[in-house]
Protein backbone atom coordinates (compact mmCIF):
# COMPACT_ATOMS: atom_id res chain seq x y z
CA UNK A 1 0.00 0.00 0.00
CA UNK A 2 2.82 2.27 0.82
CA UNK A 3 4.22 1.92 -2.44
CA UNK A 4 1.12 2.62 -4.43
CA UNK A 5 0.85 5.22 -2.42
CA UNK A 6 4.17 6.82 -3.34
CA UNK A 7 3.73 6.04 -6.88
CA UNK A 8 0.50 7.86 -6.98
CA UNK A 9 2.47 10.32 -5.29
CA UNK A 10 5.24 11.17 -7.69
CA UNK A 11 3.02 10.71 -10.96
CA UNK A 12 1.09 13.57 -9.79
CA UNK A 13 4.32 15.78 -8.80
CA UNK A 14 5.52 14.71 -12.57
CA UNK A 15 2.24 15.59 -13.98
CA UNK A 16 1.75 19.37 -12.40
CA UNK A 17 5.47 19.92 -13.33
CA UNK A 18 5.08 19.07 -16.64
CA UNK A 19 1.81 21.37 -16.53
CA UNK A 20 4.26 24.21 -15.20
CA UNK A 21 6.73 23.62 -17.89
CA UNK A 22 6.68 26.75 -20.17
CA UNK A 23 6.28 26.48 -24.00
CA UNK A 24 8.41 28.27 -26.56
CA UNK A 25 7.57 29.76 -29.76
CA UNK A 26 9.46 27.61 -31.92
CA UNK A 27 7.90 24.62 -30.44
CA UNK A 28 5.35 25.80 -32.15
CA UNK A 29 6.43 26.44 -35.22
CA UNK A 30 8.05 23.24 -35.99
CA UNK A 31 4.67 21.47 -34.13
CA UNK A 32 3.04 23.40 -37.43
CA UNK A 33 5.42 22.56 -40.09
CA UNK A 34 5.53 18.84 -39.21
CA UNK A 35 1.93 18.77 -39.41
CA UNK A 36 1.14 20.91 -41.99
CA UNK A 37 0.08 18.34 -44.61
CA UNK A 38 0.11 21.16 -47.69
CA UNK A 39 4.15 21.47 -47.08
CA UNK A 40 3.73 17.63 -47.71
CA UNK A 41 1.35 17.77 -50.25
CA UNK A 42 4.29 20.33 -52.46
CA UNK A 43 7.05 17.59 -51.22
CA UNK A 44 5.14 14.56 -52.65
CA UNK A 45 4.65 16.52 -55.97
CA UNK A 46 8.43 17.40 -56.12
CA UNK A 47 8.64 13.57 -55.83
CA UNK A 48 6.15 12.72 -58.41
CA UNK A 49 8.29 15.25 -60.59
CA UNK A 50 11.28 13.18 -60.05
CA UNK A 51 9.49 10.14 -61.07
CA UNK A 52 8.53 11.84 -64.37
CA UNK A 53 11.62 12.43 -65.34
CA UNK A 54 11.96 8.93 -64.81
CA UNK A 55 9.00 7.83 -67.05
CA UNK A 56 10.40 10.71 -70.14
CA UNK A 57 13.59 8.90 -70.13
CA UNK A 58 11.71 5.44 -70.06
CA UNK A 59 9.68 6.19 -72.82
CA UNK A 60 12.40 7.12 -75.34
CA UNK A 61 13.93 3.81 -74.64
CA UNK A 62 13.11 1.12 -77.31
CA UNK A 63 9.44 -0.08 -76.52
CA UNK A 64 8.97 -3.72 -76.75
CA UNK A 65 5.83 -5.38 -77.54
CA UNK A 66 4.33 -8.77 -78.15
CA UNK A 67 1.66 -9.18 -81.02
CA UNK A 68 -0.79 -11.86 -81.97
CA UNK A 69 -3.87 -11.43 -84.58
CA UNK A 70 -5.48 -14.99 -85.60
CA UNK A 71 -8.36 -15.08 -87.75
CA UNK A 72 -10.00 -17.71 -90.05
CA UNK A 73 -12.51 -16.93 -92.98
CA UNK A 74 -14.15 -19.48 -93.91
CA UNK A 75 -15.71 -20.41 -97.35
CA UNK A 76 -18.91 -22.67 -97.70
CA UNK A 77 -20.14 -23.53 -101.07
CA UNK A 78 -18.63 -21.07 -102.62
CA UNK A 79 -19.90 -18.52 -100.19
CA UNK A 80 -17.57 -16.95 -97.83
CA UNK A 81 -14.94 -13.74 -98.00
CA UNK A 82 -12.37 -13.42 -100.68
CA UNK A 83 -9.37 -15.32 -100.31
CA UNK A 84 -7.20 -12.66 -102.09
CA UNK A 85 -8.61 -10.59 -99.49
CA UNK A 86 -8.29 -12.73 -96.14
CA UNK A 87 -6.05 -15.34 -97.43
CA UNK A 88 -8.64 -17.66 -96.04
CA UNK A 89 -6.75 -17.74 -92.40
CA UNK A 90 -4.61 -15.47 -90.62
CA UNK A 91 -1.99 -16.45 -87.73
CA UNK A 92 0.89 -14.29 -86.45
CA UNK A 93 2.60 -13.71 -83.32
CA UNK A 94 5.04 -10.83 -83.46
CA UNK A 95 7.82 -9.52 -81.11
CA UNK A 96 8.24 -5.93 -81.78
CA UNK A 97 10.57 -3.36 -81.38
CA UNK A 98 10.11 0.59 -81.44
CA UNK A 99 12.54 3.21 -80.93
CA UNK A 100 11.87 7.22 -81.60
CA UNK A 101 14.86 8.99 -82.43
CA UNK A 102 15.65 12.20 -81.05
CA UNK A 103 18.12 15.19 -79.86
CA UNK A 104 19.72 14.97 -76.75
CA UNK A 105 18.76 18.55 -76.34
CA UNK A 106 14.90 17.77 -76.95
CA UNK A 107 15.32 15.62 -73.87
CA UNK A 108 17.40 17.96 -71.73
CA UNK A 109 14.46 20.40 -72.53
CA UNK A 110 12.08 18.06 -71.36
CA UNK A 111 13.86 17.41 -68.48
CA UNK A 112 14.40 20.77 -67.75
CA UNK A 113 10.82 21.49 -67.79
CA UNK A 114 9.88 19.09 -65.03
CA UNK A 115 13.00 20.54 -63.14
CA UNK A 116 11.69 24.40 -62.97
CA UNK A 117 8.19 22.95 -62.30
CA UNK A 118 9.63 21.29 -59.18
CA UNK A 119 12.08 24.37 -58.39
CA UNK A 120 9.04 26.19 -59.01
CA UNK A 121 7.22 23.90 -56.37
CA UNK A 122 9.96 24.12 -53.88
CA UNK A 123 9.62 27.85 -53.88
CA UNK A 124 6.28 28.12 -53.07
CA UNK A 125 6.83 25.36 -50.72
CA UNK A 126 9.40 27.81 -48.76
CA UNK A 127 6.51 30.60 -49.49
CA UNK A 128 3.51 28.67 -47.90
CA UNK A 129 6.34 28.00 -45.14
CA UNK A 130 6.96 31.82 -44.24
CA UNK A 131 2.96 32.24 -44.46
CA UNK A 132 2.41 29.25 -41.86
CA UNK A 133 5.41 30.89 -39.82
CA UNK A 134 3.75 34.40 -39.54
CA UNK A 135 0.61 33.19 -38.78
CA UNK A 136 1.85 30.96 -36.08
CA UNK A 137 4.02 33.58 -34.41
CA UNK A 138 1.31 36.45 -35.25
CA UNK A 139 -1.20 34.02 -32.85
CA UNK A 140 1.43 33.22 -30.22
CA UNK A 141 2.51 37.09 -29.94
CA UNK A 142 -1.37 37.42 -29.53
CA UNK A 143 -1.74 34.76 -26.65
CA UNK A 144 1.54 35.97 -25.24
CA UNK A 145 0.21 39.53 -24.88
CA UNK A 146 -3.39 37.80 -23.66
CA UNK A 147 -0.71 35.90 -20.82
CA UNK A 148 0.70 39.10 -19.79
CA UNK A 149 -2.45 41.38 -19.81
CA UNK A 150 -3.71 38.69 -17.46
CA UNK A 151 -0.72 38.22 -14.88
CA UNK A 152 -0.97 42.10 -15.25
CA UNK A 153 -4.69 42.31 -14.49
CA UNK A 154 -4.08 39.34 -11.22
CA UNK A 155 -1.20 41.59 -10.08
CA UNK A 156 -3.48 44.28 -9.49
CA UNK A 157 -5.96 42.14 -8.16
CA UNK A 158 -3.88 40.57 -5.44
CA UNK A 159 -2.94 44.60 -4.70
CA UNK A 160 -6.52 45.21 -3.98
CA UNK A 161 -7.46 42.39 -1.86
CA UNK A 162 -4.33 43.21 0.04
CA UNK A 163 -5.26 46.35 0.71
CA UNK A 164 -8.87 45.81 1.01
CA UNK A 165 -8.09 43.94 4.18
CA UNK A 166 -6.12 47.18 5.77
CA UNK A 167 -9.01 49.61 4.49
CA UNK A 168 -11.78 47.37 5.84
CA UNK A 169 -10.02 47.12 9.40
CA UNK A 170 -9.60 51.26 9.18
CA UNK A 171 -13.77 51.60 7.91
CA UNK A 172 -14.48 49.31 10.89
CA UNK A 173 -12.21 51.94 13.11
CA UNK A 174 -14.03 54.80 11.64
CA UNK A 175 -11.15 55.57 9.74
CA UNK A 176 -12.62 55.97 6.51
CA UNK A 177 -16.06 56.23 5.96
CA UNK A 178 -18.87 53.38 4.84
CA UNK A 179 -18.81 55.03 1.47
CA UNK A 180 -15.60 54.94 0.95
CA UNK A 181 -14.85 51.88 1.66
CA UNK A 182 -17.66 50.35 -0.59
CA UNK A 183 -16.49 52.65 -3.73
CA UNK A 184 -12.86 50.69 -3.08
CA UNK A 185 -14.81 47.77 -2.86
CA UNK A 186 -16.48 48.18 -6.40
CA UNK A 187 -13.37 49.25 -8.16
CA UNK A 188 -12.09 45.24 -6.59
CA UNK A 189 -15.07 43.29 -8.01
CA UNK A 190 -14.92 44.85 -11.01
CA UNK A 191 -11.28 44.01 -11.01
CA UNK A 192 -12.06 40.66 -10.22
CA UNK A 193 -14.28 40.39 -13.36
CA UNK A 194 -11.86 41.84 -15.73
CA UNK A 195 -9.55 38.69 -14.52
CA UNK A 196 -11.97 36.20 -15.60
CA UNK A 197 -12.70 37.88 -19.05
CA UNK A 198 -9.27 37.95 -19.65
CA UNK A 199 -8.44 34.50 -18.74
CA UNK A 200 -11.20 33.23 -21.15
CA UNK A 201 -9.48 35.45 -23.93
CA UNK A 202 -6.03 34.33 -23.20
CA UNK A 203 -7.51 30.65 -23.21
CA UNK A 204 -9.49 31.23 -26.74
CA UNK A 205 -6.51 32.56 -28.47
CA UNK A 206 -4.34 29.51 -26.72
CA UNK A 207 -6.41 26.88 -27.75
CA UNK A 208 -6.58 28.54 -31.94
CA UNK A 209 -3.07 28.53 -31.12
CA UNK A 210 -2.79 24.98 -30.71
CA UNK A 211 -5.15 24.37 -33.66
CA UNK A 212 -3.02 26.30 -35.76
CA UNK A 213 -0.16 23.96 -35.13
CA UNK A 214 -2.13 20.77 -35.52
CA UNK A 215 -1.52 20.36 -31.79
CA UNK A 216 -4.30 18.31 -29.91
CA UNK A 217 -3.90 19.44 -26.45
CA UNK A 218 -6.83 21.24 -24.19
CA UNK A 219 -4.03 21.81 -21.23
CA UNK A 220 -2.97 25.32 -20.87
CA UNK A 221 0.92 26.38 -20.29
CA UNK A 222 2.87 29.38 -19.39
CA UNK A 223 4.51 30.64 -23.13
CA UNK A 224 7.65 32.59 -22.92
CA UNK A 225 8.37 35.74 -24.29
CA UNK A 226 9.07 35.92 -28.11
CA UNK A 227 12.49 36.48 -28.64
CA UNK A 228 12.32 38.24 -32.18
CA UNK A 229 14.12 40.68 -33.81
CA UNK A 230 14.27 42.65 -37.86
CA UNK A 231 16.49 40.62 -39.65
CA UNK A 232 18.32 42.28 -42.23
CA UNK A 233 17.03 43.47 -45.06
CA UNK A 234 17.36 41.82 -48.62
CA UNK A 235 17.40 43.52 -51.89
CA UNK A 236 14.23 42.00 -53.82
CA UNK A 237 15.97 40.21 -55.73
CA UNK A 238 17.52 38.44 -52.79
CA UNK A 239 13.86 37.68 -52.06
CA UNK A 240 11.85 34.38 -51.94
CA UNK A 241 9.20 36.07 -53.65
CA UNK A 242 10.97 37.51 -56.46
CA UNK A 243 12.74 34.17 -57.26
CA UNK A 244 9.34 33.28 -58.58
CA UNK A 245 9.69 35.69 -61.36
CA UNK A 246 13.28 34.08 -62.38
CA UNK A 247 11.70 30.89 -62.26
CA UNK A 248 8.55 32.57 -64.93
CA UNK A 249 11.44 33.36 -66.86
CA UNK A 250 13.38 30.68 -67.20
CA UNK A 251 9.81 28.92 -67.96
CA UNK A 252 9.04 31.03 -70.85
CA UNK A 253 12.80 30.32 -72.34
CA UNK A 254 12.31 26.43 -72.03
CA UNK A 255 8.76 26.14 -73.70
CA UNK A 256 10.53 28.77 -76.49
CA UNK A 257 13.11 26.06 -76.86
CA UNK A 258 10.54 22.63 -76.88
CA UNK A 259 8.48 24.16 -79.74
CA UNK A 260 11.18 24.77 -82.23
CA UNK A 261 12.17 21.33 -81.14
CA UNK A 262 8.81 20.17 -82.25
CA UNK A 263 9.31 21.31 -85.71
CA UNK A 264 12.28 19.43 -86.52
CA UNK A 265 12.41 16.18 -88.70
CA UNK A 266 11.45 13.14 -85.99
CA UNK A 267 12.76 9.73 -87.17
CA UNK A 268 11.45 6.35 -85.67
CA UNK A 269 12.97 3.42 -85.96
CA UNK A 270 10.98 -0.24 -85.64
CA UNK A 271 12.01 -4.41 -86.24
CA UNK A 272 9.72 -7.46 -85.63
CA UNK A 273 10.39 -11.06 -85.77
CA UNK A 274 8.36 -14.19 -85.15
CA UNK A 275 5.62 -16.28 -87.24
CA UNK A 276 3.54 -14.24 -89.62
CA UNK A 277 1.50 -17.06 -92.10
CA UNK A 278 -1.60 -17.33 -94.09
CA UNK A 279 -1.57 -20.76 -93.32
CA UNK A 280 -1.73 -21.84 -97.18
CA UNK A 281 1.61 -23.05 -98.03
CA UNK A 282 4.36 -24.38 -95.73
CA UNK A 283 3.37 -22.43 -92.83
CA UNK A 284 6.11 -23.87 -90.60
CA UNK A 285 8.66 -21.74 -92.97
CA UNK A 286 6.64 -18.80 -92.01
CA UNK A 287 8.88 -17.60 -89.21
CA UNK A 288 11.07 -14.29 -90.31
CA UNK A 289 11.41 -10.39 -89.23
CA UNK A 290 10.93 -7.26 -90.66
CA UNK A 291 12.75 -3.70 -90.21
CA UNK A 292 12.48 -0.02 -90.97
CA UNK A 293 12.26 3.29 -90.11
CA UNK A 294 9.78 6.18 -90.70
CA UNK A 295 10.24 9.72 -90.81
CA UNK A 296 7.99 12.69 -89.79
CA UNK A 297 8.65 16.42 -91.32
CA UNK A 298 6.60 19.28 -90.49
CA UNK A 299 6.31 21.04 -93.54
CA UNK A 300 3.22 23.33 -92.94
CA UNK A 301 0.79 24.11 -89.63
CA UNK A 302 -1.15 27.51 -90.80
CA UNK A 303 1.55 29.62 -88.71
CA UNK A 304 0.82 27.92 -85.36
CA UNK A 305 4.39 28.30 -84.47
CA UNK A 306 4.49 32.00 -85.00
CA UNK A 307 1.00 32.21 -83.01
CA UNK A 308 2.44 30.35 -80.06
CA UNK A 309 6.12 32.47 -80.34
CA UNK A 310 3.24 35.61 -80.07
CA UNK A 311 1.82 34.23 -76.98
CA UNK A 312 5.48 33.50 -75.42
CA UNK A 313 5.61 37.22 -76.23
CA UNK A 314 2.84 38.10 -74.03
CA UNK A 315 3.50 36.19 -71.18
CA UNK A 316 6.97 37.39 -70.76
CA UNK A 317 5.46 41.09 -70.74
CA UNK A 318 2.82 39.81 -68.21
CA UNK A 319 6.15 38.71 -66.00
CA UNK A 320 8.15 41.84 -66.45
CA UNK A 321 4.76 43.52 -65.46
CA UNK A 322 4.43 41.75 -62.16
CA UNK A 323 8.13 41.66 -61.78
CA UNK A 324 8.46 45.82 -61.73
CA UNK A 325 5.23 46.09 -59.24
CA UNK A 326 6.35 43.61 -56.88
CA UNK A 327 9.93 45.64 -56.74
CA UNK A 328 7.91 48.80 -56.18
CA UNK A 329 5.64 47.44 -53.70
CA UNK A 330 7.90 45.89 -51.64
CA UNK A 331 10.66 48.65 -50.91
CA UNK A 332 7.11 50.60 -50.02
CA UNK A 333 6.05 47.85 -47.65
CA UNK A 334 9.69 47.55 -45.93
CA UNK A 335 9.68 51.16 -45.45
CA UNK A 336 6.47 51.74 -44.12
CA UNK A 337 6.66 49.14 -41.71
CA UNK A 338 10.08 50.41 -40.68
CA UNK A 339 8.33 53.53 -39.81
CA UNK A 340 5.80 52.18 -37.77
CA UNK A 341 7.96 50.03 -35.64
CA UNK A 342 10.28 53.67 -35.25
CA UNK A 343 6.62 55.16 -34.18
CA UNK A 344 5.78 52.70 -31.79
CA UNK A 345 8.81 52.33 -30.16
CA UNK A 346 8.82 55.48 -29.54
CA UNK A 347 5.44 55.27 -28.37
CA UNK A 348 6.50 52.86 -25.68
CA UNK A 349 8.97 55.01 -24.82
CA UNK A 350 6.50 57.51 -23.30
CA UNK A 351 4.20 54.96 -21.92
CA UNK A 352 6.96 53.65 -19.65
CA UNK A 353 7.74 56.79 -18.23
CA UNK A 354 3.66 57.42 -17.52
CA UNK A 355 3.81 53.88 -15.37
CA UNK A 356 7.10 55.14 -13.84
CA UNK A 357 4.93 58.18 -12.92
CA UNK A 358 1.94 55.89 -12.44
CA UNK A 359 3.46 53.89 -9.90
CA UNK A 360 5.26 56.59 -7.80
CA UNK A 361 1.35 57.93 -7.19
CA UNK A 362 -0.30 54.75 -6.47
CA UNK A 363 2.48 54.04 -3.21
CA UNK A 364 2.27 57.48 -2.29
CA UNK A 365 -1.59 56.85 -1.70
CA UNK A 366 -0.89 53.21 -0.04
CA UNK A 367 0.88 54.84 2.13
CA UNK A 368 -1.36 57.39 3.11
CA UNK A 369 -4.16 54.85 3.52
CA UNK A 370 -2.19 53.18 6.30
CA UNK A 371 -2.41 56.32 8.00
CA UNK A 372 -6.24 57.18 7.13
CA UNK A 373 -4.40 60.70 5.19
CA UNK A 374 -5.47 59.53 1.40
CA UNK A 375 -8.95 59.89 -0.32
CA UNK A 376 -10.39 56.65 -1.66
CA UNK A 377 -11.33 58.59 -5.10
CA UNK A 378 -8.00 59.46 -5.68
CA UNK A 379 -6.66 56.33 -5.25
CA UNK A 380 -9.02 54.91 -7.17
CA UNK A 381 -8.46 57.15 -10.32
CA UNK A 382 -4.31 56.60 -9.68
CA UNK A 383 -5.26 53.05 -9.88
CA UNK A 384 -7.35 52.80 -13.39
CA UNK A 385 -4.73 55.40 -15.15
CA UNK A 386 -1.62 52.86 -14.11
CA UNK A 387 -4.13 50.88 -15.50
CA UNK A 388 -4.91 52.24 -18.58
CA UNK A 389 -0.99 52.72 -19.12
CA UNK A 390 -0.33 49.07 -18.81
CA UNK A 391 -2.98 48.08 -21.59
CA UNK A 392 -1.58 50.70 -23.73
CA UNK A 393 1.99 49.73 -23.29
CA UNK A 394 0.84 45.93 -23.86
CA UNK A 395 -1.21 46.94 -26.83
CA UNK A 396 1.83 48.43 -28.29
CA UNK A 397 4.42 45.77 -27.29
CA UNK A 398 1.80 43.38 -29.10
CA UNK A 399 1.80 45.74 -32.21
CA UNK A 400 5.43 46.17 -32.27
CA UNK A 401 6.32 42.24 -32.03
CA UNK A 402 3.33 42.06 -35.11
CA UNK A 403 5.75 44.25 -37.26
CA UNK A 404 8.79 42.67 -36.45
CA UNK A 405 6.72 39.59 -37.35
CA UNK A 406 5.52 41.06 -40.56
CA UNK A 407 8.92 42.51 -41.69
CA UNK A 408 10.92 39.41 -41.09
CA UNK A 409 8.23 37.69 -43.39
CA UNK A 410 9.58 39.53 -46.35
CA UNK A 411 13.07 38.33 -44.63
CA UNK A 412 12.63 35.03 -43.57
Amino acid sequence: MNTKFLVVVLFLLSAGALNAQKRSMDQYLTAALDNSPLLKDYQNQIRMNSLDSERIRATYKPQVMGNSNNSYSPVIKDWGYDNAVTNGALASALVGVNKTLISPKYLSAQFETLNIQSKAIQNTQRISAQDLKRTIIAQYITAFGDMQQLNFEKEVLALLKKEDVVLKKLTENNVYRQTDYLTFLVTLQQQELSVRQQSIHFQNDFATLNYLSGITDTTFAELQEPAITPAPLPSPENSVFFYQYTLDSLKLRNERAVLDFTYKPRVNVFADAGFNSSLAMTPYKNFGTSFGFSVTVPIYDGHQRKIQYRKLDISEQTRQSYKNFFISQYSQQILQLMQQLKGIEEQIGEINHQIKYSEGLIQAHLKLLGTGDARIADLVIALNNYMTAKNLLTQNTVSRLQIINQINYWNR
